[in-house]
């Protein structure tokens, strides 16, 4: 498989290529492993690179997701990072719904983190939770609980808490 993905020259088919790729663990390290090295110096595809690999429904990779965050290639500081990183995340409805709740807090750690340094970002990614009225009543309350939970952080921005206390009344 990664002797095939390394003879694709455009990054947008092996990007096509690798998706297929992302559920298979060891192939999938060494596959996203062989995709960042060809490709660290190009920003966009290493944008994708990070919402590909949130973006997966291997589950439990919110542990994953974590160590990306540590990844060179993030910068919590750069807007794109964060959509990329964590609403590729919220995209995943194996990881961020979990039946254990690990996403949403996942998630529910990430919002006040972001919003420390882009408030706009930071009100893109608590929308993720918007939706909870969409799931099952054990969901439901994860979801609204992790809302409560950023709505009690100090210091919140008003641009999420709008946003997370509208969801929650409505």
């Amino acid at each position: 498989m990664q002797g095939y993905l390394s003879a694709l020259g455009d990054p947008w088919v092996r990007r096509a290529r690798l998706g297929g790729t992302a559920s298979g663990v060891e192939a999938r390290t060494a596959a996203m492993d062989g995709y960042y090295s060809k490709w660290e110096k190009e920003p966009l595809v290493i944008l994708k690179w990070l919402a590909l690999q949130a973006g997966s429904n291997v589950p439990g990779n919110v542990a994953a997701v974590k160590r990306l965050m540590s990844h060179p290639a993030f910068n919590i500081n750069n807007p794109n990072n964060c959509y990329s990183l964590f609403l590729g995340f919220a995209r995943s409805p194996v990881n961020f719904h979990a039946a254990d709740g690990s996403g949403y807090e996942f998630l529910g750690d990430a919002v006040p983190a972001v919003d420390k340094i882009n408030h706009q970002v930071a009100s893109r990614i608590v929308g993720a939770f918007t939706t909870f009225k969409q799931y099952d009543a054990e969901r439901q309350s994860m979801m609204r609980a992790q809302l409560q939970r950023i709505l009690d952080t100090q210091g919140l921005s008003e641009n999420v808490f709008e946003i997370a206390s509208k969801s929650l009344k409505a």
